[in-house]
């Protein structure tokens, strides 16, 4: 009996070659970075495997980062997903193959493409009409704006960080409503956003707005995201500019993108529409209204080991393609690498809230967990984020995790 390879997955792994899902990594004793695919428990030198096998996508795929199979648009995408599934699923390369995985136990895993611009989206009806409720407890939960555009807004690109780097909890302004005035200090209130960020590979002209249809055109794939939220700050600042220091310290990316074409058995119609959109966002006339423009994505959240949350990403409100197409409507130009996330994603239920502010009610419910109680999170937790959609014929596509854990806020030496 043969040895097993990584080329061996047992039924149903849901990194099989349905998923095969991009990333960066270096081998054990090495420093030079390359484009891996994930298959099972194992990462593939792609540009190794191009290379060996006489392939024409090697300028692609043998680089330092995915930038360049970003840039190369929705055809090369395709080509080099279909090359891909032939070269793990082909009993003929098994020899040329299997030299060239590596564990993933055995790698480090990277940023895997350079960000260019970064905007986090509001889009989940549920979530904006929770923190409604807990911040104007008297009034209308959605703002009179909320239903006809997504709301968002621009982050910081350079803070953007790889699951599994450590969170260093922040320092800032504060002040409740009771006291006097505001105080400076580490974050008190630091929470969790349980978010999915969309990548960009094709860039747009400036001036030139992406319209709904063209959203396949120009991103590539998905990944988990963890917007990490200094609440405390956040409010403080909050008026009348927006998030600011309270969102700029830290945000956690899946090391895996998954792209758009191993999602297609996930995609699903977002919840109907409760008021009449603009014709650049109304996704039931015209050619997008025979593309459904959601997914179907299953997440879940862990504090310390212990579940805490499922939220569902198919009841968004507002879709990728719809924040791409407002995104642009004013003449904002895409480029390769931008990424835009979802916003908090949180369901009806309690078990589907994705944030903590949620979950405990702004702290008024703590969490019971096996390491103590919890309104927000305390030095040394650890939040990881993990996620599956529905794939061809039952099977599951992993995406990944997104893991952090909280550092202790830094304080210069006087």
């Amino acid at each position: 009996m043969s040895e097993q390879t990584p080329l061996d997955l047992p039924e149903g792994d849901p990194f099989g070659p349905h998923n095969l899902p991009y990333g960066v990594f270096t081998p054990a004793g090495s420093a030079e970075r390359r484009v891996g695919v994930r298959l099972g428990a194992a990462v593939l030198d792609a540009g190794a495997a191009a290379a060996a096998l006489g392939s024409p996508y090697v300028s692609l795929l043998a680089r330092p980062s995915l930038g360049p199979l970003l840039a190369a648009g929705r055809t090369a995408w395709r080509d080099v997903r279909r090359a891909l599934t032939a070269w793990v699923t082909v009993p003929a390369h098994r020899e040329v193959l299997e030299p060239l995985f590596f564990p993933l136990s055995a790698v480090t895993l990277h940023l895997p493409f350079e960000v260019a611009d970064y905007v986090d989206f509001y889009s989940s009806e549920h979530h904006a009409r929770h923190l409604g409720k807990i911040f104007r407890p008297d009034g209308e939960p959605l703002t009179p704006n909320w239903k006809h555009l997504p709301i968002g807004y621009h982050g910081r690109a350079g803070t953007v960080v790889v699951s599994g780097t450590d969170v260093v909890r922040p320092r800032g302004q504060r002040k409740a409503p009771s006291d006097p005035a505001p105080v400076f200090g580490p974050s008190a209130r630091l929470d969790i956003e349980t978010e999915v960020a969309f990548v960009v590979g094709v860039p747009s002209a400036l001036g030139t707005p992406v319209p709904l249809s063209a959203f396949r055109d120009h991103v590539f794939g998905l990944c988990l995201l963890n917007d990490w939220s200094a609440r405390d700050i956040q409010g403080w600042e909050n008026v009348p500019l927006g998030p600011f220091l309270g969102k700029s310290f830290a945000t956690s990316l899946s090391a895996w993108v998954t792209p758009l074409e191993a999602l297609d058995a996930a995609r699903v119609r977002p919840p109907e529409r409760s008021h009449d959109l603009l014709p650049y966002l109304d996704d039931t006339a015209g050619d997008a209204a025979d593309e459904p423009a959601g997914y179907d994505l299953r997440l879940s959240v862990e504090v310390n080991g212990h579940p805490v949350a499922e939220p569902p990403f198919s009841t968004m409100y507002w879709t990728a393609a719809q924040q791409l197409a407002h995104m642009t409507v004013g003449g904002a130009s895409l480029r390769t690498g931008d990424l835009y996330a979802s916003g908090t994603v949180s369901g009806p239920e309690r078990h589907q809230y994705g944030s903590l502010i949620e979950l405990t009610w702004n702290g008024r419910d703590p969490l019971d967990l096996p390491g103590g109680r919890r309104t927000f999170l305390e030095d040394g937790d650890e939040v990881v984020l993990t996620g599956w959609a529905p794939g061809p014929d039952g099977t599951r596509v992993g995406l990944g995790e997104v893991r952090g854990r909280i550092a202790p806020a830094i304080v210069p030496a006087v």
